[in-house]
């Protein structure tokens, strides 16, 4: 028989937006009123992870995402010049609806801004890819706490030995976020995580970061430390940070991404996921 879930326990666990939907919360980053962390903010919707390149270079990364689909899995892929994605949000605005974006050339990182109006060109095709924060809600009514978003931190994300599966000038390392779970809560996520492949789906590890070659669990390579109690395990998703890595190892001329935990809300629900 199944349990009801303690709504009283669990109500310390479950974030609280101070933005009532997406496009509320879209207005507050586009006037810069809001430039943190995305996590928790408008719970109820798909949040997404940008991958901005010239046109040259989108039908390879399409795919590369189409050959990983765990860490790459893409919600919509805009028209050449488009800073709208109407399938995503009526009034959404690309350039300017992230609270942080990150510029890279040739592989290297070149700016971390709050907007791209003056970068902006007519060639760039912008990938929207699914987001772990957006399981995030169904984990915690699942009764599973996630100490990260009860502390009000960005998730842990590690480069791993893992590579990704190569396209064109595409490749590079897999990135993983880090929830600690205990045992019974891993299995219960595996379950919950598994029914929405369009945000990474289930799990790629538990337990040992060795074994995917993380050297320390403390100093993520992105995000926020987080505590790993004795009777947990840390339990590793698929990222959508691993474009960045990716444009860091292929070195395209040009690509824009999000900063790490910094997505675009989307009007998406969460509870459409399983059949996106």
């Amino acid at each position: 028989m199944t349990q009801p879930v303690d709504e009283a326990a669990l109500a310390p666990h479950r974030p609280v937006s101070p933005f009532a939907d997406a496009a509320e919360a879209r207005r507050a980053i586009r006037s810069g009123a809001w430039r943190g962390h995305t996590s928790g903010l408008a719970p109820s919707h798909v949040q997404g992870n940008l991958m901005i390149l010239p046109r040259a270079l989108a039908a390879d990364f399409q795919r590369f995402c189409q050959q990983n689909p765990k860490p790459c899995p893409v919600l919509a892929v805009s028209q050449p010049g488009a800073r709208g994605l109407p399938a995503l949000g009526a009034d959404l605005d690309i350039a300017t609806d992230v609270p942080a974006y990150r510029v890279f050339e040739n592989g290297e990182m070149v700016a971390e801004v709050a907007d791209l109006t003056g970068l902006w060109r007519d060639d760039l095709v912008t990938f929207v890819l699914g987001c772990s924060f957006s399981f995030e809600a169904a984990l915690i009514e699942a009764g599973i706490p996630l100490r990260h978003v009860a502390e009000g931190r960005n998730v842990a994300m590690y480069r791993t030995a893992i590579e990704t599966k190569p396209a064109g000038p595409f490749h590079g390392p897999l990135v993983v976020s880090m929830r600690p779970m205990t045992a019974a809560d891993a299995i219960k996520a595996v379950q919950v995580t598994a029914r929405v492949p369009a945000v990474h789906g289930a799990p790629v590890h538990l337990g040992d970061p060795g074994l995917i070659g993380i050297a320390d669990i403390a100093r993520p390579d992105f995000g926020d430390p987080v505590r790993i109690a004795p009777d947990e395990i840390p339990v590793f998703w698929a990222c959508g940070v691993t474009p960045q890595a990716v444009a860091m190892a292929a070195r395209p001329p040009l690509c824009i991404t999000h900063a790490p935990g910094h997505m675009l809300i989307t009007d998406l629900l969460n509870r459409d996921l399983p059949f996106l």
